[in-house]
C-alpha cells in the first residue's frame, strides 16, 4: 500500500507517529516559508503543513505551485496542532501532519468547478464531469448509503434463507407495458435480444423449479419517458417466494424496512405498517401512493353541491361527476388571492381542472368567498361540517370527473405540504396500498390492460368476475410506499395456466400470440407449479428517499439525462458501417 492511513484517520493518539497519506489537494494556502495542504479523500480531510525544519526550500516552493484536486503522496510527522488552531468542525482538527516528503503522484489541469464550491454549476457541466462531481462530500455520502443499504437487504434476506440467482440479460421481447430496449443479433439475422424491463419470468420459473426463496439484485432496462424519478436502466431487489400469501410477503418486507431504517438512519419503525386499499386511497389522497407526513385528506361533497344553485357544482354533480376539496386548517390568512390565483393556474395547466373553488372559514364560523352568494346558508353549513371547517381554515375545491379530481387534488396536497411546511425533513412514512384491480380499459385500443402486469392473480373472491366483470375484479397486489412515492410493487402470481390463458384472453391476445410470446411459462405451470408471490424493491428510489434527496441522479454513479443520455461517455453513440453489416441492419433517417 503507497498509504498508511486514510485522510479521516489520525487523532490525538497518533501524535508523534511517522505515517504516509495519499489524496487530493482540497486547498492550499502559503503563509510565507511554510505551506498548509487540506488533503482529501473519501474518508475525511487531513491538515499537512510543508515547512521547516522537515521541508527545505526546494519542496516548499514544490508544495506552493501544485494544483487543486492533484493527487499527492506526502510522509512525515503527526503532530498537535498550535494551541487556538484546533478545527472542532474535523474529525483530524486536533492534528497535522508535517511533511517531510512530498510527490505530485497526478497534477491536474484547472477544473470547471471544484467539489466544495458552493455554487455549483449546471446538472449537464456536473454529468459531463462525472468524475469531478463524484468527489463532493454530498455525492459520496450518497453512494456509501447506496452500498450501506443493499448489503442491509442482502444480509437481511441471507438471514431468511433465501438465494441469490442471476437471471439472463439478453431476453425475449415480450411488448407488454414500457417499450424495450432491444438487441441485433449477429448469429440469428433480423432477430433481437430484449434487455429486461425485470427478472419476472424467470423468477417464476425458478419458482416452478423449486428455488422457493429467490433474490437478485438486478439490472432493469426501460425505454420510457423519464423525469426526476425515472431512470433508462435502474436496479432492483427482486424476490420470489413459494407457498406464501399476501400477507408473508407484507410481513417479511415490514421486517426489511424496519431493519434499514434502523441500521442506516437510526431510526425506529413501528410494525406493522399502516396499510389501505387501493379504493381509499384514491377516495382520501387521490393517489395510489400517499404521502402520509401530512394530513390534507380529501372529502367528497358532491351530495350537497347537487343541491345548491351553484352552476358549476350542480352541473357537475348531475353529470354524474364530482365534487371534492381539502380543508388547509389554520390557513386562510397565509394565502392572498393572487397566490390562490396561482395554485388556480398549477391546477388548471398541471392537471386539466377547470378551476379551484375556495372558501374561508371566518371568525364567527360562517363561509367567505367570492362565490358564496351563490350558495344557500344552509348548504354551506353543511359543506363547512362535511370538511371539519373551523374558523382560520381555507376550504379547496375541484368540480370534475373523478380523474381529474384525484390526480389535481393529489397535486395540489404535496405542493401546499412544501409550502406550509407539513412534514419534518428528514421524516420517514411507510405504508401499503392494496387490492388495486386486475385491469384498466385502454379506451383508444378498445381492450383490458393489466394494471401491474399480466401475471397477477386475482383476489380469490373475486375469481368469478373475470368472467362476468373483468373491470371489477381485484387483484393480489400491494405497493410500498414512502414518503409519497412507489418504493416497491408486487403480487401473488397466476400458477394456474387455465387461468393465465384466461387472462391473456381477456388483454386481447389469442392463443397463437400467448403462445409465442409466453409458450415457456404456460409449459412451466403445466408441470407442477406451487402457489408463488413476489415484489421489487427500487433500489435507486430507496436510497433516494433514505438519504432525503429528490432527485434520482444524485444516488446513481453514472446516470443518464431525462433525454437517456450519458454525458460524460456521448452515449448514445453512432456506431461504423461495418457494425452494422455485421448485424444485418442499415440506417434509416428520423422522421420530423
Amino acid at each position: 500500500m503507497l498509504r498508511t492511513h486514510t485522510c479521516g484517520a489520525l487523532r490525538k493518539s497518533d501524535v508523534g507517529s511517522p505515517v504516509t497519506l495519499c489524496g487530493w489537494v482540497d486547498s492550499k494556502r502559503d503563509h510565507g516559508g511554510a505551506v498548509f495542504i487540506d488533503l482529501r479523500d473519501r474518508y475525511g480531510l487531513t491538515q499537512v503543513v510543508i515547512g521547516p525544519p522537515e521541508a527545505g526550500e526546494s519542496l516548499i516552493k514544490q508544495a506552493g505551485h501544485v494544483p487543486n484536486e492533484s493527487v499527492i503522496l506526502i510522509r512525515g510527522v503527526v503532530a498537535d496542532r498550535l494551541e487556538g488552531k484546533t478545527n472542532a468542525k474535523l474529525e483530524t482538527g486536533e492534528i497535522e501532519v508535517r511533511s517531510e516528503h512530498f510527490e505530485i503522484l497526478s497534477a491536474s489541469e484547472t477544473p470547471p468547478f471544484t467539489p466544495g464550491q458552493s455554487d455549483l454549476p449546471g446538472e449537464d457541466l456536473r454529468l459531463k464531469y462525472r468524475f469531478l462531481d463524484l468527489r463532493r462530500k454530498e455525492m459520496q455520502q450518497a453512494l456509501i448509503r447506496r452500498s450501506e443499504i443493499i448489503k442491509c437487504m442482502r444480509d437481511y434476506f441471507a438471514e431468511h434463507d433465501f438465494i441469490d440467482v442471476e437471471t439472463p440479460i439478453l431476453g425475449r421481447s415480450t411488448p407488454e407495458g414500457a417499450r424495450d430496449y432491444l438487441v441485433p443479433s449477429r448469429v440469428h439475422p433480423s432477430n433481437f435480444y430484449a434487455l429486461p424491463q425485470s427478472p419476472q419470468l424467470y423468477k417464476q420459473i425458478l419458482m416452478v423449479a423449486g428455488f422457493d426463496r429467490y433474490i437478485q439484485v438486478a439490472k432493469c432496462f426501460r425505454d420510457e419517458d423519464l423525469r426526476a424519478d425515472r431512470q433508462p436502466e435502474f436496479t432492483q431487489l427482486d424476490l420470489e417466494m413459494s407457498f406464501v400469501d399476501s400477507e408473508d410477503i407484507i410481513g417479511l418486507i415490514d421486517g426489511l424496512v424496519a431493519k434499514t431504517a434502523k441500521q442506516v438512519l437510526g431510526k425506529d419503525i413501528s410494525l406493522p405498517l399502516p396499510r389501505m386499499t387501493y379504493a381509499d386511497a384514491m377516495r382520501r389522497f387521490g393517489s395510489d401512493a400517499p404521502d402520509l407526513r401530512f394530513g390534507l385528506e380529501i372529502v367528497d361533497v358532491t351530495s350537497v353541491a347537487a343541491k345548491t344553485d351553484f352552476r358549476v357544482f350542480r352541473g357537475t354533480a348531475d353529470a354524474g361527476n364530482f365534487v371534492r376539496g381539502i380543508n388547509v386548517k389554520d390557513s386562510a390568512l397565509k394565502f392572498s388571492r393572487r397566490q390562490i390565483d396561482e395554485l388556480t393556474a398549477f391546477v388548471q395547466q398541471d392537471f386539466g381542472a377547470k378551476g379551484l373553488a375556495w372558501f374561508r372559514v371566518e371568525d364567527d364560523g360562517t363561509l367567505w368567498s367570492p362565490i358564496a352568494k351563490n350558495f344557500d346558508p344552509e348548504h354551506l353549513a353543511e359543506i363547512k361540517e362535511l370538511m371539519g371547517g373551523e374558523p382560520g381554515d381555507l376550504l379547496m375545491f375541484l368540480a370534475d370527473t373523478w380523474e381529474v379530481t384525484c390526480k389535481g387534488l393529489s397535486g395540489l396536497r404535496k405542493r401546499l405540504a412544501v409550502e406550509l411546511k407539513l412534514y419534518e425533513d428528514g421524516e420517514l412514512n411507510c405504508s401499503w396500498v392494496t387490492e388495486f384491480p386486475m385491469f384498466e380499459k385502454d379506451e383508444e385500443a378498445g381492450r383490458y390492460v393489466a394494471m401491474h402486469h399480466p401475471f397477477t392473480a386475482p383476489l380469490e373472491e373475486d375469481l368469478p368476475l373475470l368472467t362476468e366483470s373483468p373491470e371489477k375484479c381485484r387483484a393480489q397486489a400491494y405497493d410500498l410506499v414512502i414518503n409519497g412515492s412507489e418504493a416497491g410493487g408486487g403480487t401473488i402470481r397466476i400458477h394456474d395456466s387455465k387461468v393465465q390463458s384466461q387472462v391473456f384472453e381477456l388483454l386481447g391476445m389469442d392463443e397463437e400470440t400467448a403462445r409465442d410470446r409466453f409458450g415457456f411459462l404456460l409449459d412451466a405451470l403445466r408441470f407442477g407449479a406451487p402457489p408463488h408471490g413476489g415484489i421489487a424493491l427500487g433500489v435507486d428510489r430507496w436510497v433516494m428517499l433514505f438519504a432525503g434527496l429528490e432527485n434520482i441522479r444524485e444516488v446513481i454513479a453514472f446516470p443518464k439525462t431525462q433525454k437517456a443520455a450519458d454525458m460524460m461517455t456521448g452515449a448514445p453513440g453512432e456506431v461504423d458501417s461495418d457494425q452494422l453489416n455485421e448485424l444485418h441492419l442499415r440506417t434509416v433517417s428520423a422522421k420530423t
